[in-house]
């Protein structure tokens, strides 16, 4: 697992900019590494969202699909019904920090052309997803 950047400050600190954590989105449908790309497609849809956090068999974050990524591997001339989320080899991701500042999260997304990040906490649990405005 990579963190974006980790900055631990005290409570008492004053806050000059915004960190993830203040503006983060909750973390919305979480699968599982096993799930066939049709299948999550479903999901997506019966959510209405645009993206999945996708979870290891211990329930911690491995990373983040989007629906333009499924759909790519979906219509690809390769693809089987089989294909699982886990054989996506893009889905692991790059991590925020909640304290990362939402300034350096959204640096690292655009330099990574990233459209939303999931935010972990030390132990790799998915607190939230960052998503940049457009």
């Amino acid at each position: 697992m990579t963190l974006v950047q980790t900055q631990f400050r005290p409570a008492s600190a004053h806050r000059v900019h915004s960190t993830v954590a203040d503006t983060m989105d909750a973390a919305g449908p979480q699968v599982w590494e096993d799930m066939t790309v049709e299948v999550a497609l479903a999901v997506m849809a019966a959510a209405r969202t645009g993206h999945l956090v996708v979870c290891d068999d211990d329930g911690l974050c491995t990373g983040l699909v989007t629906r333009a990524r499924l759909t790519v591997v979906r219509d690809s001339s390769g693809s089987t019904d089989r294909i699982r989320l886990r054989d996506i080899v893009d889905v692991i991701a790059p991590f925020a920090s909640p304290l990362t500042t939402r300034t350096e999260a959204e640096r690292a997304m655009r330099r990574r052309r990233l459209g939303a990040l999931p935010v972990v906490d030390e132990q790799g649990n998915a607190l939230g997803v960052l998503a940049l405005s457009r």
